[in-house]
């Protein structure tokens, strides 16, 4: 800065405040779409003023988004899965009947015996109380 002569102070320089021109506003009769971009141009203006709130926004709400379609497809996964087992086991069943009411039950496969408990002595009481 230049120093003043003779006494006297240098008035400081003018500041200048930008401040937000008004947007026009819509024209009357606009309706919905005037509307929405008003809405619009305000979320972009909030976004780049506070860019880190809408980056947390994007990580937490787009984290969630791919749970939830992971979720989804593992799900969609798992209903062909048991689709395919009830249709094998609809088969089975048709076959079995057409078996059973041929009159060769007799040829069929005898139920497996039920399982054993192991001889590993008796078991232990629960403890009381």
């Amino acid at each position: 800065m230049a120093a003043a002569g003779k006494g006297e102070a240098a008035p400081p320089p003018p500041q200048q405040q930008q401040e937000p021109a008004p947007a026009p506003a819509p024209a009357s009769g606009g309706g919905v779409i005037a509307a929405l971009e008003e809405q619009w141009r305000k979320t972009k203006e909030h976004a780049e003023t506070y860019p880190y709130v809408w980056g947390s926004y994007i990580l937490v709400y787009g984290g969630l988004g791919a749970y939830l379609a992971w979720r989804w497809g593992k799900l969609r996964r798992a209903e062909d899965r048991v689709r395919i087992l009830q249709d094998r086991l609809r088969k089975l069943a048709a076959a079995e009947e057409s078996q059973a009411a041929s009159g060769s039950a007799s040829t069929a496969p005898a139920p497996p015996p039920p399982p054993q408990q192991t001889a590993a002595g008796p078991s232990k009481p629960a403890s009381g109380p």
